[in-house]
């Protein structure tokens, strides 16, 4: 009898590994839904939908990109935290993702505890961009003009707790600088507000100032990477400058907590195929391709985090 009973649990056990594995490999049977937590035209938005129209070609299945803005990426992120974990609802988010939380009262969710790493997109040099009319080449020039005019000098940021924030706080502290830091409602008033003069700097993706630097409507004086930018050769790094200084912003894809490890799995093969032909494209855009495994966006996480959190303790960094 006992027999009987321990033969039937084991062909239990294996009906349902087998059932998973051919789950696994059936996904995806449907659409993919691809949440973007902040508005069209973004930097995030546009590689958001690079990267899933190519998935979809990959994986015979349409990736619908749905933008859902609001709340400094929160409530596109609840979404996502609230969704069933069969990997049809993804988050495809900036590194706001994990430190906007940081800087807010209260978050519906917990970044480690809510949801599952699928894979590192890619890293995002920041750039230092200038309104035209200042007397600012290189940031020895601008640390300069922000001495002789301490408290004076205004620095935009797209949001609380971006990387272009952080950014921008650490540039302050290294440089030993006195400006003001302007929040905004996103980066397109922000660059507007930069080339209308209404604000003195802004430090966000390179993606977003490009096209204006090269039209001569602002001035990029400086990048964030550790090397010159491929996109823009001639503007040196920060760190020419201020020794040791480096930043970036990157991208990600999350899925609910629980994802079941063969979708991830398949997921994050997927993500890397993407990016070997995304590269050149991405590379024009200021951008760098990070392919690694699941276990290494896990980890690449928990680093950029701490990292964060001091940033943003020392800095005393609050939505208000």
């Amino acid at each position: 009898m006992q027999r009987q009973h321990f033969l039937r649990a084991a062909v239990g056990a294996v009906t349902l590994a087998m059932a998973a594995s051919s789950f696994a490999q059936a996904y995806p049977t449907k659409p993919i839904r691809m949440i973007i937590p902040f508005p069209p035209g973004g930097t995030l938005d546009t590689v958001g939908r690079q990267l899933a129209q190519k998935l979809g070609e990959q994986m015979g299945q349409n990736f619908i990109v749905e933008n859902k803005p609001g709340g400094n990426g929160v409530i596109g992120g609840d979404v996502v935290a609230k969704a069933p974990a069969d990997g049809y609802t993804l988050l495809f988010n900036a590194s706001t993702f994990t430190t906007a939380p940081m800087t807010m009262k209260s978050v519906p969710y917990g970044v480690v505890k809510d949801f599952t790493p699928v894979a590192l997109v890619a890293k995002a040099p920041l750039s230092v961009a200038i309104n035209k009319n200042l007397p600012v080449t290189d940031i020895k020039s601008l640390m300069a003009y922000a001495k002789a005019n301490p408290g004076k000098m205004t620095f935009a940021v797209g949001s609380i707790g971006s990387a272009g924030h952080l950014s921008t706080e650490l540039l302050k502290r290294a440089g030993n600088l006195d400006y003001l830091i302007v929040p905004y409602k996103g980066t397109a008033p922000a660059f507007q507000d930069l080339i209308g003069g209404q604000i003195d700097g802004f430090i966000d993706p390179i993606l977003g100032s490009l096209q204006y630097h090269k039209s001569g409507m602002l001035r990029v004086v400086a990048v964030t990477s550790a090397q010159r930018a491929a996109s823009l050769p001639d503007v040196p790094t920060v760190g020419e400058t201020i020794p040791g200084y480096e930043f970036y912003s990157w991208y990600g894809l999350w899925g609910p907590a629980k994802l079941p490890a063969d979708i991830t799995q398949r997921l994050n093969t997927e993500v890397n195929k993407a990016l070997a032909e995304m590269t050149p494209k991405l590379k024009e855009q200021g951008l760098l391709t990070t392919p690694g495994s699941v276990e290494d966006f896990a980890k690449f996480q928990r680093s950029d985090m701490e990292r964060s959190q001091k940033i943003v303790t020392e800095g005393n960094i609050r939505v208000e």
